[in-house]
């Protein structure tokens, strides 16, 4: 199993064994325009989901604090999310960081939730207690920047309030007998800017809180593994 270790804002850390991670899907507020979203996605190959928004379990081992990324071929891409890592029993028990769920595009095009299961998603090592954070999340703003070698051109740009609350999930969670200790939630994703390449070399994820000027981060390289024989 995975463990995973967060820096707080106060100095201290906390660490916790992934048992169970989730992606959320077709999450944004407003799902007017996720349905949107929808039909161009089908356009493209898609298959739409069966609800909105959705969920799909992903291997826990995936969920990773990483600076390299494996892939199998050029067409997979980083997501910019939050995750909330649930710590213990409690509504307080809960961490909110920065995490880019890494996709296989050319697997998407035949399960969501295949191309989920291809790459980790990679979590930050710093986060806050979303208890210390709940009245000022829509402050938050989430950006992804993407490079060849570095991370340098902004791909995402949105706040948390383009996306279903932490406490919608958390909601979820509960009525389905999934909140404990070891659960990662990744928050689905906002849009993406026209005409940047998302097949790219390197991703950066921050969230940004601006009442305290803090971030959490995650950032990683992507490399093509070597050709498989047979």
């Amino acid at each position: 199993m995975t463990t995973l270790t967060f820096e707080l804002p106060d100095g201290s850390s906390e660490s916790v064994t992934v048992t169970t991670l989730l992606n959320a899907g077709y999450a944004g507020r407003d799902q007017a325009e996720v349905a949107s979203h929808i039909a161009e996605l089908a356009e493209l190959g898609v298959p739409a989901p069966t609800a909105t928004p959705a969920m799909y379990p992903v291997s826990p081992y995936l969920a990773q604090q990483t600076s390299h990324v494996d892939v199998q071929h050029g067409r997979t891409s980083g997501e910019a999310e939050w995750a909330l890592v649930i710590t213990g029993p409690g509504r307080d028990d809960v961490l909110l960081t920065a995490a880019c769920d890494h996709t296989d595009r050319e697997l998407e095009v035949h399960s969501v939730a295949w191309s989920k299961n291809a790459s980790p998603d990679v979590l930050g090592s710093t986060a806050w207690r979303l208890a210390d954070v709940r009245d000022r999340l829509d402050d938050i703003t989430l950006r992804a920047w993407v490079g060849e070698s570095d991370a340098t051109t902004l791909i995402q740009d949105g706040s948390l309030a383009d996306l279903l609350t932490p406490d919608h999930w958390l909601d979820v969670l509960e009525e389905r007998g999934l909140f404990s200790a070891g659960t990662v939630l990744l928050s689905g994703t906002v849009s993406m800017i026209a005409g940047v390449d998302q097949f790219a070399g390197a991703w950066k994820v921050e969230m940004h809180d601006p009442a305290t000027d803090t971030r959490s981060t995650c950032a990683y390289r992507v490399a093509e593994m070597p050709s498989p024989i047979g």
